[in-house]
C-alpha cells in the first residue's frame, strides 16, 4: 500500500491510499476526483517522508589505561 499526498486544481490537498503505482495510474485514469470540489484534474503533490526517530547510540568506551584498567571487558586487560 502507498499513501499519496494529491492536490486538485482548485488547490484542494488531500491524501489516499493505492495498492500500488499502477493502481494510482488506472484511479487517475478513470478519473479520481477531489472529496473537497469533486474535481477531476488531481495530481501527486510533494509529501515529506515519514522517518521514525533513531536509536541513540551506546556510549562510547573510556580510553583504557595500557597498564589496566579493572574492565573484565577491556580488550586491554586480555592482552596481559
Amino acid at each position: 500500500m502507498i499513501l499519496y499526498a494529491l492536490r486538485c486544481a482548485c488547490g484542494h490537498e488531500f491524501e489516499q491510499w493505492f495498492r500500488n503505482m499502477a493502481d494510482y495510474d488506472t484511479q487517475k485514469a478513470e478519473g479520481l476526483s477531489c472529496p473537497s470540489c469533486g474535481g477531476t484534474e488531481v495530481s501527486k503533490a510533494i509529501m515529506a517522508p515519514r522517518v521514525g526517530a533513531s536509536k541513540p547510540s551506546p556510549a562510547p568506551m573510556p580510553a583504557c589505561n595500557p597498564s589496566g584498567c579493572g574492565n573484565a571487558m577491556c580488550p586491554m586487560s586480555q592482552m596481559a
